[in-house]
């Protein structure tokens, strides 16, 4: 079953590609005000001025390495990745920053730990805990105004290398209400381990039929005729709640980056909208083309059976994230059997795939003791060295270009964005708790009504304007 938010998942790693947001320190650096210093003389003695201009950088590794000193406090949710990644990447930023030492915490339920001391003033000067949360300890800093721009972080050089946190980010990563919350342009969360969504298959099977793997909307219903006919459905899912990701690659292929955060925010009429229709359409569509038994299975008890469809040659295509290969390692399937994932085609005719993204962030309280310190501990998490230390735990940074470094079955899933296809990130707009309503039940889990035909997409779009109406009213 998908783990919980965004706190999930992972596995390898994303190269270049085209992303949508579709949303008083113990350490300082005392050296860098003495440069211009340095710099004078050669402004006096132009022929020196070659061997002067020399000199910085050679002075450059000491500012890296020697700068710093002070204790830093670091928490960090233990995910699927287990605790030794952290260990290991403090070790190595300390041996990088020999005046420091960092105060690791470390937990399964990193809430439960810190939150107490939050509450007396003790607060940590990072922490690691993503959106999405049962606890939503992450939320409610955000919502009292808690948290501290990273925005200044974004300009850092990234310790020990020679260039800017922003140019080592994918593309896209920034753009987005899961990074910018709210919604003001500024970098609250910085970004961390992330997996795609989007369809996975059995390679084998489409290789074995001569099947190619659609492009497009039109191509996809043409090969569920063919499938059909060979007593094979085109579709399964596991669960209604597996739309979140598929919805919000639609819509964003749909209606743009823009329109996509216009939904994110309820803006009003938004849900009658053409391109909301457009992606409703296509799943009602796609539920004539689903495996029969789905809806029954689809519930946190039998929702592998549903997944079992695709190993076993009864369906083609599933949605869901890179953790799907692992949670079904155990289970038997069919000869020939092997993993093939692709982005959801592009809505519109001339367009691109899109997958969704989910990642974790990083952030810093804005009470936070060491804020300097922790911007650069921040930044550290963005260099070749640290993104290494991760990778080994297939906890992956949105580092561009690190797909290249994958192998297996991680390179097929983080490279589907070296294709082109669109990532899609971002999500719903924080707002008050909103009693008897929820937007995720409104925009995915209608989709069992849709396939089994007990709703229409009309229905579906007045209960998603009715919901909308709602939490726009409570938006913080």
């Amino acid at each position: 079953m998908k783990k919980k938010t965004v706190s999930v998942l992972l596995a390898a790693a994303m190269a270049l590609g085209t992303l949508a947001g579709c949303g008083n320190s113990a350490g300082t650096q005392a050296p860098a005000a003495e440069e211009p210093a340095a710099e004078q003389p050669a402004a006096e003695e132009p022929a020196a001025e070659e061997p002067a201009a020399e000199e910085p950088a050679a002075e450059e590794p000491a500012a890296e390495t020697a700068t710093w000193e002070g204790t830093l406090k670091v928490a960090a949710f233990e995910g699927g990745y287990g605790a030794d990644m952290w260990t290991q990447v403090v070790q190595a930023f300390e041996a990088s920053h020999p005046g420091v030492t960092v105060e690791l915490t470390v937990d399964k339920k990193i809430e439960d730990v810190i939150t107490p001391g939050m509450k007396a003033g003790d607060y940590p000067d990072v922490v690691h805990c993503a959106t999405g949360r049962e606890a939503g300890l992450t939320e409610t800093i955000m919502k009292e105004n808690g948290l501290l721009a990273l925005t200044d972080v974004m300009e850092m050089t990234v310790p020990g290398e020679n260039v800017k946190v922003k140019d080592k980010i994918v593309p896209g990563f920034l753009d987005t209400l899961a990074t910018n919350p709210y919604g003001d342009g500024v970098t609250y969360y910085a970004p961390m381990f992330y997996s795609p969504c989007g369809l996975f298959y059995n390679a084998g099977l489409l290789e074995e039929k001569g099947w190619t793997v659609p492009t497009t909307w039109d191509e996809m219903w043409e090969l569920g005729d063919k499938a059909k006919a060979e007593g094979i459905s085109l579709f399964t899912y596991p669960t209604a709640g597996y739309f979140d990701a598929f919805m919000f690659a639609a819509l964003c292929s749909s209606g743009g980056s823009e329109f996509f955060d216009r939904c994110m925010s309820y803006e009003d009429g938004i849900w009658e909208s053409e391109e909301v229709k457009k992606v409703f359409d296509i799943v009602a569509k796609l539920a004539e083309y689903t495996e029969p038994t789905t809806v029954a299975n689809a519930n946190n008890e039998n929702f592998t059976k549903n997944q079992q469809l695709i190993l076993d040659n009864k369906a083609i295509f599933c949605p869901n994230g890179t953790w799907l290969p692992a949670e079904m390692q155990d289970a038997p399937r069919s000869e020939n059997f092997k993993w093939g994932f692709t982005a959801l085609p592009a809505v519109n005719a001339g367009g691109t795939g899109s997958s969704f993204c989910w990642f974790e962030q990083m952030w810093i309280p804005a009470a936070a003791e060491n804020q300097d310190l922790a911007k650069e501990f921040v930044a550290y998490m963005y260099s070749d060295e640290a993104a290494k230390i991760f990778a080994a735990s297939n906890a992956i940074q949105p580092i561009t270009g690190i797909s290249a470094s994958l192998e297996g079955d991680n390179k097929l899933f983080y490279s589907v964005y070296d294709s082109g296809a669109t990532a899609v990130m971002g999500g719903f707009a924080a707002t008050a708790p909103v009693e008897g309503a929820s937007m995720k039940d409104a925009l995915c889990r209608t989709v069992d009504s849709i396939v089994s035909g007990d709703k229409t997409v009309d229905d579906w779009v007045a209960e998603c304007e009715t919901i909308s109406d709602k939490y726009r009213a409570a938006l913080q």
